[in-house]
C-alpha cells in the first residue's frame, strides 16, 4: 500500500508540471472580427498560414526596433544621463529577436507538421528565455553602474560592492531563467530543488565558519561600518588603516606597517571605533598640560592658543580651543583641542605640539608642575 502511494503521489507530481508549449494563445484569439474570415480562409492551408504569421511578426518586430529607435530614442537623448541611451542602443537587438521568435512560435503551432511541432515550439521559446537573459544581465549591469555613479545617494553600491552585487543580480536571473527552460520542457524542478537543499545543507555544516565569514562579509560591504583607508581601532586595541575588505576577512596596517587579518566574524561582532567615520575625515587632538599652581590661568590659556593657530596643520575651523579641566594634586589641569586633517598625522602632529608648548611655557617662565616630596628632619642624629 506505502509503494502505491508513493507511486500514485510521483504521477500526480509529474502530471502537474507545467508544459509551456501547450499553452500558448491561438491566432484567432488575437484577431479582431472584420479578419477572422480571411484568416478562416488561409488557416486552410497550414504552410501559408504560418509564412503569413512568420512575415507579420518579423514586420511587427521590424516596426517595434524603429520605434525604439526613433521616437523613445529622441526622448532619451534629452535627457541629462547616458543610461537611457546604452539601455536603448543594447536592447534593439534582443527586442527584434524576441518579437520574431515569438511570431515563429506561433507560426510552428499554426504550420501542423505530422512531426517535431512540438520539439521546434520548445526550441523557440528556448531561445527567447536565453536571449531575455543575456538581455537582463546587460540590464542589471547598466543599473548598477549607474547606482554605483551615485554612491552618494545609494551608498551600499560603490566600488567595492560592485562586484558581489552583480554576482548576485547574475545568479538570480540564472535562477529564474533555469526555472523557465525546465518549465518549458515540462521537467519537474521539485526533486532538483529538493537535492540542492539537502547538498546545501551538508555544505553549511561542513563549512560553517566560511560561511558566517562570507555572511559576515556582504552585510559589511552593505552596512558600510568603515571602508577602505579608514582608520579604525578595534575593541581588542588593535589600531591601523583599512587595506582591503574582501569576503572572508579584512585587512588593516598598523602604524608600525604590520598588517593584520581579522575574519569578518570578529569584525561583524566587534566594537569598531572609526576615526575617519562622521561628516568628515578631520580627527580633533587633545593634548594634555598641566602649570604650578599660582600661574596666570590666563595667560596660559592665551599662550596654548597661539601655539595652535600658529601650527600649519591645526584647523581653522573648527577654532582650536584651550579648556582648564580641573584641580590637580600637584598641577592646573588644562587641555589643548584642535583639529587636524586626518587620524594619520595625529602621532607626528601630537609630537610637534608638545615640544612648542614645553618650549613656550619656560620662555614664559611657567612652571611645569611634577611630583615632590618634602622631608622633615625632626632630629639630627648625633
Amino acid at each position: 500500500m506505502a509503494e502505491s502511494s508513493d507511486t500514485e503521489s510521483e504521477e500526480a507530481i509529474l502530471d502537474s508540471t507545467i508544459d509551456v508549449s501547450d499553452n500558448l494563445p491561438e491566432i484567432a484569439d488575437w484577431l479582431p472580427d472584420f479578419a477572422l474570415p480571411y484568416w478562416n480562409t488561409i488557416a486552410q492551408y497550414p504552410i501559408i498560414g504560418a509564412l503569413v504569421i512568420a512575415a507579420v511578426f518579423y514586420i511587427l518586430a521590424f516596426v517595434i526596433r524603429e520605434f525604439l529607435v526613433r521616437s523613445i530614442g529622441r526622448l532619451a537623448r534629452n535627457t541629462s544621463t547616458e543610461l537611457d541611451d546604452r539601455v536603448l542602443g543594447g536592447l534593439k537587438k534582443p527586442v527584434f529577436n524576441v518579437v520574431f521568435l515569438f511570431g515563429l512560435t506561433l507560426a510552428a503551432r499554426a504550420a501542423a507538421l505530422p512531426v517535431g511541432t512540438d520539439l521546434i515550439v520548445k526550441a523557440l521559446l528556448s531561445l527567447i528565455v536565453v536571449i531575455l537573459i543575456q538581455s537582463t544581465f546587460f540590464l542589471s549591469s547598466q543599473l548598477l553602474d549607474a547606482l554605483a555613479r551615485n554612491h552618494h545617494r545609494f551608498p551600499a553600491v560603490e566600488e567595492r560592492t560592485m562586484p558581489l552585487l552583480d554576482i548576485i543580480a547574475k545568479l538570480l536571473i540564472m535562477l529564474i531563467g533555469s526555472y523557465s527552460l525546465l518549465m518549458i520542457w515540462g521537467i519537474n524542478p521539485v526533486g532538483w530543488l529538493a537535492s540542492a537543499g539537502i547538498v546545501g545543507l551538508a555544505v553549511g555544516f561542513a563549512a560553517q565558519d566560511t560561511l558566517a565569514n562570507l555572511f559576515a562579509g556582504f552585510f559589511i560591504l552593505i552596512d558600510s561600518p568603515y571602508k577602505l583607508g579608514d582608520y579604525v581601532n578595534l575593541d581588542s586595541g588593535e589600531r591601523g588603516m583599512i587595506t582591503h575588505i574582501g569576503m572572508r576577512s579584512t585587512r588593516m596596517l598598523t602604524r608600525d606597517d604590520v598588517e593584520i587579518t581579522v575574519p569578518n566574524s570578529v569584525m561583524g561582532n566587534a566594537k569598531i571605533i572609526n576615526e575617519s567615520g562622521g561628516p568628515h575625515e578631520k580627527m580633533r587632538l587633545r593634548i594634555a598640560v598641566g602649570v604650578a599652581y599660582g600661574s596666570d590661568v590666563h595667560e596660559v590659556e592665551t599662550l596654548l592658543e597661539s601655539i595652535a593657530k600658529n601650527h600649519d596643520e591645526i584647523c581653522d575651523h573648527p577654532e582650536p580651543r584651550v579648556r582648564m579641566r580641573g584641580f590637580g594634586d600637584s598641577s592646573l589641569d588644562f587641555e589643548l583641542l584642535g583639529w587636524i586633517i586626518a587620524p594619520e598625522h595625529r602621532g607626528r602632529i601630537s609630537h610637534e605640539i608638545n615640544k612648542q608648548v614645553y618650549d613656550a611655557l619656560n620662555a614664559a617662565n611657567i612652571e611645569i608642575p611634577f611630583p615632590k616630596r618634602d622631608l622633615y628632619i625632626k632630629e639630627m642624629p648625633r
